[in-house]
């Protein structure tokens, strides 16, 4: 008979919180948790190894999860069922779903050139980062670069938000010399509220990379000095900006607009 892990004191239940709580310990051991039915569902789409899964009793469980439970152990993951009470003290949600699991942070490599590069800076809400992250994989996007001063892309929250992105687009913490190395040879557009030009008129056919800023005061003076201009989302009057998200989505599928349309034209010559 399997035994249930019930104790909180159990080292893999130790290790599931730390990784929740600490980012520290995500960076020292590279790994972080996947929460919830679509996101493990997420990683073995992805064919991600975890390096093993928690979950409840199967009795309990929804038929997707408890798929998840049979492909995982024919695949040698390791899964251990766990009682109702740890379960919530490992889960970074107040109603946690039935299954976890820990896996690697990806170090995904991105294309040289780049084409399309998503620039974030002082990004500190996590729901804000996630669904940008998600915003940008679903936009194609080839590479995302977070700048000092966002909040970490491993917070649980983060990672809940992103839906995945981070199994399947490079995700790159970065100082500023590095970044202005990565992005020297692509045009770079600032989102601001005083932009001059509207985000519709830049030909996002070129190599580009957009700069999305917080969601209080906007990007910072290092951004700044690195875009070669600034782009604005055109408002109502007595509307002062945009969700950082929902910016990114606007400004991106632009760029995807474009350049699906650029496609056509060539199918066609």
């Amino acid at each position: 008979m399997t035994e249930i892990i019930s104790s909180l004191e159990n080292p893999k239940i130790k290790y599931i919180r730390s990784l929740q709580s600490r980012r520290r310990a995500r960076q020292r051991d590279d790994h972080f948790v996947f929460e919830g039915t679509r996101l493990v569902e997420e990683i073995l789409k992805a064919c991600v190894s975890p390096q093993f899964v928690v979950h409840l009793s199967p009795s309990t469980l929804n038929e997707r999860e408890q798929r998840l439970i049979t492909d995982f152990t024919v695949r040698g993951t390791p899964c251990h069922e766990i009682s109702e009470g740890v379960m919530s003290a490992c889960s970074d949600t107040q109603t946690p779903q039935g299954i976890l699991a820990v896996i690697p942070i990806p170090h995904l490599s991105h294309p040289h050139p780049l084409s399309i590069t998503l620039l974030v800076d002082q990004v500190r809400d996590p729901g804000n980062l996630g669904t940008t992250l998600r915003t940008a994989w679903a936009a194609g996007v080839e590479l995302v670069l977070l700048a000092p001063g966002t909040v970490d892309p491993t917070n649980p929250k983060v990672v809940r938000s992103a839906m995945g992105a981070h199994l399947h687009i490079p995700i790159v913490v970065q100082g500023w010399d590095a970044i202005a190395d990565t992005v020297a040879n692509t045009t770079i557009w600032l989102s601001a509220t005083d932009g001059q030009l509207p985000y519709t008129s830049v030909d996002w056919t070129k190599p580009t990379t957009v700069i999305i800023g917080g969601e209080a005061a906007g990007a910072g003076t290092r951004a700044a000095a690195l875009a070669h201009g600034k782009i604005s989302i055109p408002l109502a009057p007595g509307v002062e900006s945009l969700n950082a998200a929902v910016a990114t989505a606007i400004i991106l599928f632009e760029a995807v607009r474009q350049r699906e349309s650029i496609l056509d034209i060539r199918s066609e010559a």
